[in-house]
């Protein structure tokens, strides 16, 4: 199945951008692409071969961006009981998904609620 195309941009500005973030590393647990901060997920990518629908799922603790996120097409809390601790599901290839600069914001704080405070006072120095 082919993957469109604007999803697809997206998909890596948000992965090229999570992996700029100061300590993150790049692993591929479940044969999907996450990155990670200090051995934990702070955003699941998913794949981009087209085999599921690209979509990002982030940790989001700001009741307000929590609740933005769940109001985007297609938007859910995240399976496996991650949901209860704040993590959102978003699809990207719905129509109305989220522009790449608001998926990197929301990166960013499911990174800030992850790293540990060097990492964090290193990003706010940037």
């Amino acid at each position: 199945m082919a993957v469109p195309r604007n999803a697809l941009r997206k998909w890596e500005k948000v992965r090229e951008f999570a992996l700029g973030m100061p300590g993150a590393t790049e692993e591929f647990p479940w044969g999907e692409t996450v990155a990670k901060v200090n051995r934990k997920v702070f955003v699941f990518l998913g794949v981009d071969d087209g085999s599921y629908p690209l979509g990002v799922t982030v940790k989001l603790k700001d009741e307000a961006a929590h609740a933005h996120a769940l109001t985007c097409p297609g938007a859910e809390p995240a399976g496996y009981g991650l949901g209860k601790s704040g993590w959102v599901s978003i699809p990207l290839e719905q129509k109305g998904a989220p522009a790449a600069e608001l998926l990197c914001d929301w990166v960013e704080e499911s990174y800030r609620a992850i790293a540990t405070k060097r990492f964090v006072a290193e990003l706010d120095a940037r």
